[in-house]
């Protein structure tokens, strides 16, 4: 099922209890999933007349499509790479056909710090993309679509979900990967439909933008590359960081790419790539082989980052909600308990919660601290249920600061509260 409205910082509880079931001709398009697990290569023209919900007018021998609300999916059953993600809402088509999602590889070796430095010019040296090896329903909606597509390179075998919930501006892509491969690197790459000057990175605590096209050259390295920092120079910076997201936007229209563990990105003007993995033999001989699971996603979105709320997409990707199932309970039993809760709401969508703790110094007194994403100034304006009261300012170190009711842009603040009641 499909949970609605959880607040922040809090909880909803679901009642489970048996009904009658519906039947075929009530439920809504209930799908025949008798074809779950069969390989789609061999099915692709039938899928459409078995389930109600696969859009059929989208459907091309070689091609398979899906849809939410929000957005539409089609995957080309060739590649298993995405023809296209379009945007229902906006009515825009955000991949160059067939390209979205390509494993791109390359031969990265001669680096004198193998383990934390890529090669400069692995461009230059591509190697054999990963074969499709199978495409396969794992899901089938319509509360969420879960389409797998499985690739081999060499020794390595990726396995991917491409994953659509009902409502969700996101298409979700878990990836598994058993990983074999010496002094090579992959990357994932989405062309896009648009062209932007500038890419956005987020940053600790901030967002910075970065030239799509540099132009200032890099100076000459030293003998030995530093293990930290980087060359001075922006077409040095051909593979940067970010923690949970990079976007390419016009000022109407814009598309991020979120990660929860894969922080190296590149950019040109209407593309992202991100880093997944390497085969460093240095200082380690087995860096990175076995088995890796990580998710990226894919936002497209009107308007630029701040507009589209990237940021807090970032979090509830990194952070999803966490299902706790409790022991059956009788029907005459007392649901007099609170169905819904929130503990903490800082009373800003500028505002990002960072901590939440028990001071250092006093055990009667709680340490928030939160920081303003956006690059505006904000106020908070703490709502709880835990009978806490803002006192003052504090420092790192918790010590009293002069509080002000403003927060100014991308600027870190903690706060001492105190129970009403202590």
């Amino acid at each position: 099922f499909l949970a609605k409205n959880v607040p922040s910082l809090g909880y909803q509880v679901y009642w489970l209890g048996r009904k009658q079931a519906e039947t075929l001709e009530i439920s809504q398009k209930n799908p025949d999933i008798s074809y779950m697990g069969i390989h789609i290569a061999d099915y692709t023209e039938s899928i459409a007349e078995k389930n109600g919900v696969v859009k059929y007018y989208q459907l091309e021998p070689q091609k398979i499509s899906f849809e939410n609300d929000i957005l539409r999916v089609i995957v080309d059953t060739e590649t298993g790479n995405l023809e296209q993600v379009f945007d229902l809402i906006n009515q825009r088509n955000i991949l160059q056909p067939g390209l979205g999602n390509q494993l791109q590889v390359f031969a990265d070796s001669g680096q004198y710090w193998d383990g934390w430095n890529i090669n400069p010019n692995y461009q230059q040296y591509p190697l054999n993309s990963p074969q499709l090896e199978s495409i396969e329903w794992i899901e089938s909606g319509p509360i969420v679509w879960r389409l797998r597509i499985i690739k081999r390179l060499n020794q390595s075998e990726f396995c991917q979900n491409y994953i659509l919930e009902q409502g969700s501006p996101l298409l979700k892509i878990e990836t598994t990967v058993n990983w074999q491969e010496r002094h090579t690197l992959i990357k994932v790459a989405f062309p896009l439909t648009i062209k932007a000057d500038f890419a956005s990175y987020e940053i600790p605590c901030g967002v910075i933008q970065r030239p799509t096209n540099p132009q200032t050259p890099p100076s000459p390295p030293p003998p030995l590359p530093p293990v930290y920092g980087g060359f001075p120079g922006g077409k040095a910076k051909w593979e940067v960081p970010a923690i949970h997201w990079a976007d390419i936007s016009t000022p109407d229209y814009g598309i991020s790419i979120l990660n929860d563990s894969k922080y190296g990105y590149d950019a040109q003007s209407d593309q992202l790539r991100l880093t997944l993995l390497r085969g460093s033999t240095w200082p380690d001989p087995e860096a990175d082989l076995g088995w890796h699971q990580f998710s990226y996603a894919v936002y497209p979105h009107a308007g630029d980052w701040k507009q589209a709320k990237t940021v807090q997409k970032g979090y509830e990707f990194n952070r999803p909600l966490q299902v706790k199932i409790y022991p059956p309970i009788s029907a005459t039993a007392n649901l007099e308990s609170s169905s819904c809760q929130s503990f903490l709401e800082l009373g800003s969508e500028h505002l990002i919660l960072m901590a939440f703790k028990q001071s250092e110094t006093k055990s009667k007194q709680w340490i928030l601290r939160c920081y303003e994403c956006q690059g505006e100034e904000t106020r908070l304006e703490l709502q709880n249920n835990l009978g806490l009261t803002i006192d003052y300012s504090v420092n790192i170190l918790e010590q009293p600061q002069e509080t002000t009711a403003f927060i100014s842009a991308w600027k870190i603040v903690s706060f001492a509260l105190t129970s009403r009641e202590s």
